[in-house]
C-alpha cells in the first residue's frame, strides 16, 4: 500500500508541546464565579462559542462550572449571545 494512502489521523506526526493541564485545579479554586467577565471571556471563540476540553485543558468538573457560569453571565447580560 502506497504511503498517501495510509489511514489515521497521527500516522507520521509527532506532537510536541506542553501538555494541557486545568487552571482551575492548579489555583485551587471551588466556585467559578459568573461575575468575573475577564476569565469567562477566556474560555469563548470570537463567535462567543464555549470552547471544549480539549481546546482549553480544563478537566470534566471544571468544565461543566464554567458552562453553567457562562450561561448564568449571558442570562444576566453580562455577556453576549453572539457577536454584533
Amino acid at each position: 500500500m502506497a504511503d498517501y494512502k495510509k489511514r489515521g489521523s497521527f500516522q507520521g506526526q509527532k506532537r510536541y508541546g506542553r501538555k494541557k493541564y486545568c487552571v482551575f485545579c492548579a489555583d485551587h479554586v471551588d466556585v467559578i464565579d459568573y461575575k468575573d467577565i475577564n476569565t469567562l471571556q477566556r474560555y469563548l471563540a470570537e463567535n462567543y462559542k464555549i470552547l471544549p476540553r480539549r481546546m482549553t485543558g480544563t478537566c470534566a468538573r471544571h468544565q461543566r462550572a464554567l458552562t453553567t457560569a457562562i450561561l448564568r453571565s449571558r442570562q444576566v447580560a453580562l455577556l453576549p449571545y453572539k457577536p454584533e
